[in-house]
């Protein structure tokens, strides 16, 4: 009786001491295995309460609730469900993914490297977008260890996958810091001379999922210059000043204040989908990119750096056709994704910063995305 007692007792007390998670969407939707590798949902929390549920397969954040002026919670992410509506996705294929080999685009997926031409898989108008056919948000990571409050992942990238040169060997973390930091830190070697851009792919309404627009959401972005698109959304290669522009949010601006005006790049955009050039005082620092202020819940999000630039998605190409985790629609511009990055292009314009990892050197990038209230 009393050994009885006391595995139920210890039973209890390992019960207590898992995170107690705010979200519905339950660890066994996401487990499943595929080809001989499994998938898994994990929980992180911080010591405020700031809490997120992420996926190994594309190292995908699902759920991510931060609190509003009045200390409630809200899933400020779009996401799905279950693991299976990912797999067979017909909506947004980059919902809070993992980027790679090669964040944002390069021309008719092609580069040139000590005389070699390079031919990527392409299908976005031809062009080669975040790593291909089967970019990083489709593989599925290797988680090396968890914590309360952090994961670590892992993934080889083996030469000519998607086209790309070069065994490419990474590690990823994601943290919630105390300071009510999503802090991501990549890490990358590699074999071969290969170009690289990590990113991260989260589509955020500080609103909540599904509930309404974010043209009400004021944005700053430090930056006084960004690289103008052509007609498939290929960076010309010049580096062009916002100032007198829609492209001017050095002061805080709502983001449909100026989204409809009659603008050549807004038009190739079909809105904002673009490049910030970023008004950096160190060379590899973290520094504040961007913030985004919400008046009604009162968040405030701030996006910090060691990337030159960022690029600004607001959603354009929503249609409200699909459906999130809480049966809202993922609407046209009910979202925006914040990505810090290299250049778009970059291997194809020589006066872009230089986007090449060479063997015996190591990639490097941190992203933060801080949460607080106003």
């Amino acid at each position: 009786m009393k050994k009885t007692l006391f595995i139920l007792s210890g039973l209890i007390l390992l019960a207590a001491c898992q995170p107690k998670t705010k979200s519905i969407i339950k660890p066994e939707a996401f487990q499943k295995d595929v080809n001989g590798k499994q998938i898994a949902l994990y929980i992180l929390i911080n010591a405020n309460g700031l809490e997120m549920q992420v996926t190994n397969f594309g190292a995908r954040v699902v759920t991510l609730f931060a609190p509003d002026k009045n200390g409630k919670f809200d899933d400020i992410v779009l996401g799905y469900e279950n693991i299976d509506r990912y797999l067979n996705n017909t909506g947004e294929r980059f919902l809070g993914a993992a980027i790679g080999r090669y964040g944002n685009r390069i021309a008719k997926g092609q580069f040139t490297i000590d005389s070699t031409t390079y031919q990527l898989s392409t299908f976005n108008n031809g062009q080669s977008l975040h790593g291909g056919d089967t970019g990083y948000d489709k593989v599925i990571w290797t988680v090396d260890s968890v914590t309360t409050n952090s994961i670590y992942f892992s993934y080889i990238s083996v030469d000519g996958e998607e086209g790309y040169p070069g065994n490419l060997t990474i590690k990823m973390s994601y943290k919630l810091t105390d300071d009510n930091e999503f802090r991501i830190d990549y890490r990358a070697t590699t074999d071969k001379k290969t170009p690289i851009n990590l990113t991260h792919h989260s589509y955020f309404n500080l609103k909540g999922e599904g509930v309404g627009s974010i043209n009400d959401h004021l944005l700053y972005i430090n930056a006084d210059t960004y690289t103008p698109i052509d007609s498939v959304l290929i960076p010309t290669g010049e580096i062009t000043s916002v100032i007198g522009t829609p492209f001017d949010f050095k002061t805080p601006t709502a983001i449909g204040k100026r989204v409809d005006e009659k603008d050549a790049q807004l038009a190739m955009g079909k809105g904002y989908d673009h490049n910030f050039v970023l008004n950096r005082k160190t060379a590899g620092e973290l520094e504040l990119a961007a913030s985004v202020y919400e008046p009604v819940s009162g968040r405030f999000m701030e996006i910090f750096t060691t990337e030159p630039a960022i690029q600004f998605y607001g959603g354009n190409f929503f249609d409200g056709k699909s459906k999130g985790k809480y049966d809202k629609t993922h609407d046209y511009r009910g979202s925006l994704a914040l990505e810090t990055q290299h250049f778009p292009d970059a291997p194809n314009h020589p006066n872009f910063p230089n986007t090449i990892l060479e063997p015996g050197k190591t990639y490097s990038h941190t992203c933060i995305y801080k949460f607080s209230t106003k």
